[in-house]
């Protein structure tokens, strides 16, 4: 039943990985390693899920990245700056963002917002 399913196109890995990673990207802001495990966990093939995956595009990814830290940023008003630091990255760690891109993004963000961004070169 399943063969039969799969050969009229109602049984489709592909797309399934395809659609996930777009919905699940634009609703939850999850990256590439995020959606990548989830996809793993879901028992779909690797080579289906590199193809989804690659429908990233990794400047919209880090867009998506300013996006959620904008969001959080007003609810980590009046702690330090390193409490901040390691809320905002963490957050966008958990999404599945690399750390190289959550610093960046952090610390850019909170530069424009005028906090000092001295010595936030460090790893969270």
């Amino acid at each position: 039943m399943l063969s039969r399913f799969e050969d009229v196109g109602l049984i489709n890995d592909g797309a399934f990985a395809e659609a996930w990673v777009e919905s699940r990207h634009h609703s939850r802001g999850l990256a590439r390693r995020a959606l990548v495990r989830e996809l793993r966990t879901k028992g779909v093939e690797s080579a289906l899920i590199d193809e989804a995956v690659e429908q990233l595009d990794p400047e919209q990814e880090e867009q998506t990245a300013r996006e959620l830290v904008a969001r959080r940023l007003r609810s980590t008003r009046g702690l330090d700056r390193d409490k901040r630091l390691r809320r905002l990255a963490g957050m966008l760690a958990r999404k599945g963002y690399g750390e190289g891109m959550a610093l960046r993004v952090v610390r850019q963000a909170l530069a424009e917002e005028g906090e000092d961004t001295e010595g936030l070169d460090e790893p969270f």
